[in-house]
């Protein structure tokens, strides 16, 4: 999915992209890839650490974009999202198009305990209550967190970042795993386009970041396995079903997820692991510590999202993206 710097050809003057302080770097990409300069704004802090937000330039009937991932620290990357949009829907900015490269609070998604909230829907409302005309996310952690928007969703995958990096190195006996029975369709949508065997790791989770490998389902015996997921947090369960892999006789483990949230030991876990490599894509910055780790590694979606923007903007599909 790369894509070269290319010269300007949108018009500055009608679209506008912003960010907030979560993931700089990513934004600045998108806008290289678009040949945009990044839209000025001034961002700071009273000493209560309420956010003070102003957009220094002018977005009166422009095509704004919003780029913040609401990963670490969560709360205060959303309420900074929130503030950017209802500072631009004030400033009388045509659309406003909020770019989640990972949707925070994604995993509340659902009841599935007594007098619990659905955190997800919470933040949809959120978002289109600070004036949201679209969202674009990468990823999310399930499909329907689509339904709880009443604005248009557009919903990229790191997919085809995925296949691009892998398809070339040609694997011999690869078989691509899935750790839950939740990521199974993820799992063989990569398997299909790489022409590879589908095994899952059967898991009973007690708790949220505790979970306890059951079972392999599937041959991995004498393989090459490739585990496949969303997001790792804590790597407690890539780490267990890397273990239960080489149990069943799997030559080699390597893993791939779009989000790097990587909280608490995760990266000792990985790097104290029998796991080759892991390859994150860029939706959250890496912590100083997860980018002096040898097994892992960055690939960018930039030119993906600034794909998927030039297409919003100018009214054309998207749909060869989720290819």
């Amino acid at each position: 999915m790369a894509a070269p710097k290319r010269a300007r050809v949108l018009n500055p003057d009608r679209i506008k992209i912003f960010t907030g302080s979560a993931n700089p770097a990513l934004a600045t990409e998108i806008c290289e890839n678009l040949g945009l300069e990044l839209g000025q704004t001034k961002l700071k802090r009273f000493s209560d650490g309420e956010i003070s937000l102003q957009i220094l330039e002018n977005v009166r009937g422009a095509d704004c974009f919003v780029i913040q991932p609401t990963c670490t620290p969560v709360d205060f990357n959303l309420m900074e999202a929130l503030i950017m949009i209802h500072a631009l829907k004030l400033s009388s900015a045509e659309r406003i198009t909020v770019v989640l490269p990972y949707y925070g609070y994604g995993r509340q998604d659902r009841k599935d305990k007594p007098r619990v909230p659905i955190s997800a829907k919470l933040v949809a409302s959120l978002l289109e209550t600070a004036g949201a005309d679209r969202i674009m996310a990468l990823d999310l952690h399930a499909a329907q967190i689509q339904g709880f928007f009443e604005k248009p969703v557009d919903h990229l995958f790191f997919r085809p970042v995925t296949i691009d990096y892998f398809k070339p190195q040609n694997i011999p006996d690869l078989t691509i795993v899935s750790p839950d029975a939740g990521g199974v369709e993820r799992a063989r949508s990569i398997a299909k386009r790489l022409n590879a065997p589908l095994a899952i790791i059967d898991k009973r989770r007690e708790e949220a970041n505790v979970a306890e490998v059951m079972n392999v389902i599937g041959d991995v015996s004498g393989k090459n396995c490739l585990i496949v997921d969303d997001l790792i947090d804590t790597a407690g369960t890539l780490v267990k079903g890397a273990e239960a892999l080489f149990e069943h006789g799997a030559i080699s483990v390597t893993a791939c997820a779009t989000h790097a949230v990587l909280s608490g030991p995760a990266v000792q876990r990985i790097a104290e692991s029998r796991i080759k490599e892991v390859v994150f894509s860029n939706s959250i910055p890496l912590s100083e510590e997860a980018r002096k780790c040898k097994k892992i590694r960055q690939l960018s979606v930039a030119p993906l999202l600034a794909r998927a923007v030039e297409s919003i903007h100018q009214e054309t599909s998207i749909s060869a993206l989720f290819l």
